[in-house]
């Protein structure tokens, strides 16, 4: 189970929305790879099965490291004229560039 981070209503419709033209039995995976324009980005992909160091929950899935790196965090999804898109909003993020997909700790 995925503990210590929030996810809004808007984002587990968005999430179930976006699996729903997906395999049965695939997962919405949130991941913090390193890139971007300040030095980590929130990653976004779909997978088949978890791995040995997934946490899980329903149908979403986040690897240990990202997770500790997400503790506090909220995912939400939302409408903006700009776009549709996850937001995050992680206490342990020390500044974030423009874009809000890259982050510093």
């Amino acid at each position: 189970m995925i503990k210590e981070i929030k996810f809004t209503d808007n984002a587990i419709k968005q999430i179930n929305h976006l699996l729903s033209s997906k395999d049965k039995g695939s997962f919405f995976r949130i991941a913090i790879k390193g890139g971007g324009c300040s030095g980590f980005q929130y990653d976004f992909s779909f997978d088949n099965s978890a791995k040995d160091d997934d946490l899980q929950q329903d149908n979403i899935l986040i690897d240990k490291t990202s997770a500790d790196l997400l503790k506090g965090s909220e995912v939400d999804f939302v409408k903006e004229l700009i776009g549709d898109s996850f937001k995050i909003n992680n206490p342990q993020s020390k500044s974030s560039c423009g874009c809000g997909v890259s982050f510093s700790l």
